[in-house]
């Protein structure tokens, strides 16, 4: 995983929406694509780039895939971010 690839897939607002659908559970790609107003090869597409950036996990059962939050990718991304705001002084390194 990428952090530019992270970011990237976070940056776009439906996938952040996709990804807080998913924090209740796993569902299936048409019950996603059936919350939004735009096509299903959107979704499609959306559900992609979130899944090439390991912010999310497929499984397929029967005919239907679902989808559910990889948490742990979620968790070094909140750890980054806490070490570059400092809130981590342990780590933190001063350049004089």
């Amino acid at each position: 995983m990428a952090i530019q690839d992270t970011m990237r897939a976070l940056s776009d607002p439906i996938r952040r929406q996709i990804l807080n659908l998913l924090k209740k559970g796993p569902l299936p790609a048409g019950d996603i694509a059936g919350r939004f107003d735009v096509t299903g090869a959107a979704i499609s597409r959306h559900l992609a780039v979130l899944r090439q950036a390991g912010l999310i996990r497929d499984r397929r059962e029967g005919k239907y895939i679902y989808y559910e939050l990889n948490a742990s990718v979620l968790e070094e991304v909140m750890l980054w971010l806490a070490e570059l705001k400092g809130e981590n002084d342990e780590t933190n390194i001063e350049t004089v």
